[in-house]
């Protein structure tokens, strides 16, 4: 394996997204990195900053510009579709994930021992930032409620950092129907369906506060709900 595509979807992220490719570009890895940036028709200024890195033709970037807001979830399936990696991995702009993590994200799968590769903010001793209380339930309700249906054990089925080897993205990348944050327990439920083996790894965590820019609120933990009863019996 000799390349690593790194899907990021973006959404008025204009304080972050040079921070979160120049993270990116430091990491050490050891593969050849593939960055796609797909951004869903910010309003905050981002749009330009990415247009200006567009027209440099010295980066490695690849861009894909929305006509309008669709979502994380459309936004990740033209990442899908564009990436060409070995391995492929989502990365969010918000510097809550840190890039320093790749390595062990990617170890499993290099190792021949794991198709998908999930990245827990609850288990592991790496440092996480103390923010809500009713999000920490409710991220481990929403888990154990997608374990019910998918009779996996994952510990953390909301977080972003989620890795797939080549075949398994082939596998759905097409297939996809989520348009917001409904992404998550959509993906899910397609790996539980193969005989994929998943693995998880402690990652750190530096959540944000809605005062910085936290997007997802209680109405997408509803949607959640719903899309894992969705995806469980109507797929």
């Amino acid at each position: 394996m000799n390349k690593l595509s790194i899907i990021i979807p973006v959404f008025n992220e204009k304080k972050t997204i040079l921070e979160i490719l120049n993270r990116i570009k430091l990491s050490d890895i050891g593969l050849e990195k593939e960055v796609i940036i797909i951004d869903d028709c910010s309003t905050d200024g981002t749009k330009g900053i990415l247009r200006k890195m567009e027209a440099n033709h010295k980066n490695n970037y690849k861009f894909v510009f929305m006509n309008k807001n669709r979502g994380k979830g459309e936004a990740l399936k033209r990442g899908f579709v564009a990436a060409t990696g070995d391995i492929v991995l989502i990365q969010d702009a918000d510097l809550e994930y840190n890039p320093k993590d790749y390595k062990k994200l990617i170890a499993p799968i290099l190792e021949g021992n794991a198709d998908v590769v999930y990245g827990s903010r609850f288990v592991g001793s790496e440092p996480h930032r103390v923010l809500y209380f009713w999000h920490y339930l409710g991220n481990r309700f929403l888990t154990i409620l997608s374990n019910l249906f998918t009779n996996l054990n994952l510990t953390d089925m909301e977080t972003c950092y989620k890795v797939f080897s080549r075949e398994v993205v082939d596998s759905f990348k097409y297939d996809l129907k989520s348009k917001r944050f409904g992404i998550e327990p959509e993906l899910t439920a397609k790996i539980a369906k193969g005989e994929n083996r998943i693995f998880e790894v402690g990652i750190s965590y530096n959540g944000r506060t809605y005062k910085e820019g936290k997007k997802i609120n209680w109405k997408d933990g509803v949607a959640a709900m719903w899309h894992i009863i969705r995806f469980a019996l109507f797929r």
